[in-house]
């Protein structure tokens, strides 16, 4: 008996289209903002044809080329760093700051960060160029928590621990804490963990200055489900599989599995780039 042909392939002409520039970083090639500058530096052509409009809709049927070399999709990388004090999550400093791409090496292809730690934060920074996988971690709705612990120059107290539960406003943002716990103290300071599920501007640090705490580090070890553990200071490492789908699933984008429940793979450190 003759079966049927089944259709594979979308139509060319109703393949879903997005911005040329958005299109780059979904390929993992480079950021968005680096995209909207190739492009408008009359480096990027489509079908042969140079375009210099960032926002031109292209689909994943058009032949894309960067410097007349061919534009595919790079495999996706999910990294994860121990950032050191003193460094900015940023791929070049116009103040000549040491970034934290210094830890990544030239092998690598273009990953971007996951947010973002500044200058005086350390610990547990991600790295990606999944831009969708990225978008998803660091969307409100999603409400990802994120756990730090920072020392503070303050003995802390219960009251202290419920007005950052309880929120505060500062420029017409209210800054609160999801958990506060304290760790350990001393004469004249504390350690706390705080877990957020949002993630504003300098939120701890200013949370803390609205009542007139002193930060002096602050340390971030988890990301949802993962955790920085033993990762030594400045080294970078690849997430597991585990890993990997541990966060999918918390993402929704794979369903959980019950009867074999994902652990925590061993992990393998990388050298310290």
């Amino acid at each position: 008996m003759r079966q049927s042909k089944v259709a594979t392939d979308m139509p060319t002409d109703r393949l879903p289209r997005v911005g040329l520039a958005r299109r780059l970083s979904k390929l993992g090639f480079c950021s968005r903002m680096q995209g909207f500058e190739l492009v408008r530096s009359g480096r990027v052509a489509i079908n042969g044809k140079t375009q210099r409009n960032p926002e031109y809709p292209v689909s994943a049927s058009d032949a894309i080329t960067v410097d007349d070399h061919r534009v595919t999709a790079s495999t996706k990388l999910y990294l994860m760093m121990n950032k050191p004090r003193g460094l900015v999550t940023t791929a070049s400093d116009d103040k000549g700051r040491p970034t934290v791409y210094s830890l990544l090496g030239s092998q690598l292809p273009w990953v971007a960060p996951v947010g973002r730690l500044d200058q005086a934060s350390e610990a547990l920074l991600l790295f990606t160029n999944d831009s969708d996988w990225a978008a998803s971690i660091t969307s409100p709705e999603n409400h990802i928590d994120k756990t730090y612990h920072l020392q503070v120059r303050a003995v802390a107290d219960q009251l202290l621990l419920t007005a950052l539960g309880e929120g505060v406003g500062d420029k017409g943002e209210i800054l609160q804490a999801r958990r506060v716990s304290f760790l350990r103290g001393g004469r004249k300071n504390s350690w706390l963990e705080i877990a957020l599920d949002e993630g504003r501007n300098r939120h701890i640090r200013r949370m803390l200055t609205a009542h007139r705490v002193e930060v002096l580090r602050l340390v971030r070890i988890s990301i949802g489900p993962l955790a920085l553990g033993k990762l030594a200071k400045g080294e970078v490492r690849p997430l597991t599989l585990a890993e990997k789908e541990m966060m999918d699933c918390l993402l929704g984008a794979l369903p959980p599995n019950s009867d074999q429940p994902v652990t925590r793979a061993k992990r393998n450190r990388t050298s310290r780039r």
